[in-house]
């Protein structure tokens, strides 16, 4: 195995790209000029609406296919052409797990791991029961995989991808089309293996996903990164919003929107809007007072995911991209 340079040793980044891009036949642009850094150990979400480029992304990751410019490492070594040393040491878990309905979890772990040239086949059994019961399905190793929820398939894949000791997970949308039990028992999943020391790459078009469980995150827009960063970094960048709570929201939008205050939206006795930079919100508080207006909560909403990417964008997260 080479060893990696000495920019990724230093960065301690499990994955990292340098100008990765990906144009398919016919001028389509996919992914243009990323450059991301995964700092061992973190749970890192990959953010994006459909159609921004995350799943291109995580494929030229896997050298699953060839990126048209730029440069990729994973674990240290070069993607696609150190495929062979990097992934034993990767799981992943892309647009769902490949499964035999009519075998049960148990048998399809089997398979799993018999097509893999690595793995011992005197400990096989034991991986499999091993991995069952880390993803929580000792008590429905024996039912058929058809029978299993969309959860349970989930959870089924992920224990695939974690027969063998792995440094780095790679999930591509693992909790799409989940219910919500289905989603929290995912995320739990997620923390655990993080607990274990094993660096989680998500990829999610989902922002609650992200703040729930992810450590770091980045953003992608239209095939390129806007920002990256740690969770809490990314909402402390955008300033959040005023909330006034009152019995006279009328009066209270009037005054607020003649101080400057963009936005405003009234729900029943809150007015939510952007504070303009140039007012202090204690000035902003006393305007309120000084009109008359009963204020009995005033402060500034913690910004979310959501605010980074507006603010950053100008558009909502429904945007295809």
């Amino acid at each position: 195995m080479s060893e990696p340079t000495a920019a990724h040793e230093e960065q301690g980044a499990v994955i990292s790209t340098q100008g990765l891009t990906k144009r398919y036949r016919g001028g389509q642009l996919a992914v243009e000029g990323l450059d991301l850094s995964v700092p061992r150990g973190s749970v890192f979400g990959f953010l994006g609406p459909n159609g921004s480029g995350k799943t291109t992304t995580i494929r030229m990751l896997l050298g699953l296919i060839e990126p048209t410019g730029g440069s990729a490492h994973v674990l240290g070594e070069p993607m696609p052409g150190s495929a062979r040393r990097v992934l034993p040491h990767v799981g992943a878990l892309i647009e769902g797990p490949a499964l035999y309905g009519y075998l049960t979890g148990r048998e399809n772990l089997l398979r799993y791991d018999a097509a893999d040239p690595t793995a011992d086949p005197r400990s096989r059994a034991a991986r499999a029961d091993r991995a069952l019961e880390r993803v929580g399905l000792s008590a429905a190793a024996a039912k058929k995989a058809r029978a299993y929820s969309l959860g349970m398939k989930q959870r089924l894949g992920l224990a695939a991808a974690l027969l063998q000791p792995r440094e780095l997970l790679v999930l591509d949308e693992p909790t799409n089309g989940l219910d919500p039990q289905g989603m929290r028992e995912i995320r739990s999943l997620v923390r655990e293996l993080a607990d274990d020391g094993i660096t989680v790459f998500l990829s999610s078009h989902l922002l609650d996903e992200i703040e729930q469980v992810c450590t770091h995150t980045a953003v992608m827009h239209r095939g390129r990164l806007i920002t990256q960063g740690t969770v809490a970094q990314m909402s402390a960048g955008a300033r959040g919003r005023l909330a006034v709570t009152t019995p006279d929201p009328g009066e209270a939008t009037r005054v607020l929107k003649e101080a400057g205050v963009a936005d405003l939206v009234t729900d029943g006795e809150e007015v939510s809007g952007e504070p303009p930079h140039a007012h202090e919100l204690a000035d902003l508080n006393a305007a309120l007072v000084r009109a008359g207006v009963r204020v009995r909560a005033f402060g500034l909403r913690r910004a979310s995911l959501e605010d980074v990417f507006v603010s950053l964008t100008g558009e909502g997260f429904d945007v295809a991209g």
